[in-house]
């Protein structure tokens, strides 16, 4: 072989070498544009996200003002008779006091809810895990709100099992509060309400809660766990509702790892379509 065969040996050689160095840097370029693609993606979503929290926070101010008007208005007002110069007689004035009072229970509601919400959004550290029974929380709910059912000539039956997890009691506690709270004031007299377990895995323990209420309309299902949702707007402001209930039993079950839906009982999905009230299907993780 002359040196003129070598030199194209050596030509090819190099030619593949350039051509192993172009398709590697093609393929670095690919992986840095994907890079590049997807930091892009990234900020986007995030700029989105900043826009969304921003807008969320702006409406949630603002229904917080609505929902701070009317019991400030009537406090206002009540008192305002009660100093005016016009005499009161004893029974009006208690009756104003009383309306008086009920409103700043009201305000007090309002306040607490609001201040869980921002808390598990913005601070959901804050909140301790402990060892706590879900059974046990949902015993002390049930106990508590015990008057109040049965004035309503509600029963609540707490059918649990021990259900040991990791996690907040108080939020625990706001979950069955709520979810028991919401059925008598919004479901109806002479009603069921049932806690039972319908599965357990070795990371989740599952609960069925249901009444056998008068259920919603399906249009409201998606938006139950809105804040400041209420289906019957006058009903809720006469019962004391906040309207951030559900939303913060919402926010708790997320807070223990788990999921929550609801759907009318004898709905789509349901075995008996002769069935009546609302139920939910919840799930809360163990460690």
């Amino acid at each position: 072989m002359d040196w003129s065969d070598w030199a194209v040996w050596v030509a090819l050689g190099a030619l593949m070498v350039v051509a192993v160095l172009l398709v590697r840097l093609m393929r670095k370029n690919v992986r840095l544009q994907q890079m590049a693609d997807e930091a892009n993606r990234l900020r986007r979503e995030a700029s989105e996200a900043e826009v969304r929290n921003r807008q969320l926070k702006q409406e949630m101010t603002s229904n917080i003002a609505h929902e701070l008007k009317t019991p400030v208005s009537s406090i206002r007002g009540y008192l305002e008779i009660l100093l005016g110069d016009k005499p009161v007689d004893d029974e009006r004035r208690r009756r104003y006091l009383e309306r008086s009072y009920s409103q700043t229970l009201r305000l007090s509601d309002l306040i607490q809810d609001v201040s869980i919400i921002n808390k598990l959004e913005e601070s959901a550290d804050l909140f301790p895990r402990t060892k706590v029974d879900a059974c046990e929380v949902a015993a002390e709910a049930v106990s508590d709100l015990a008057d109040k059912a049965a004035a309503a000539d509600i029963s609540v039956s707490n059918q649990l099992p021990p259900m040991p997890l990791m996690g907040n009691r108080e939020l625990l506690y706001s979950i069955f509060r709520n979810l028991i709270e919401n059925s008598i004031a919004y479901a109806g007299r002479n009603i069921n309400i049932v806690l039972e377990s319908y599965k357990e895995s070795p990371d989740h323990y599952f609960i069925h809660y249901y009444d056998t209420g008068k259920g919603v309309a399906d249009e409201y299902l998606s938006r139950l766990f809105d804040r400041f949702v209420r289906i019957d707007e006058g009903r809720s402001r006469q019962n004391g509702g906040t309207g951030l209930g559900l939303s913060i039993v919402k926010h708790a079950v997320l807070f223990h790892g788990g999921e929550i839906y609801a759907r009318n009982r004898g709905g789509v999905g349901s075995a008996d379509n002769r069935l009546s009230g609302l139920e939910y299907f919840l799930s809360l993780k163990k460690q």
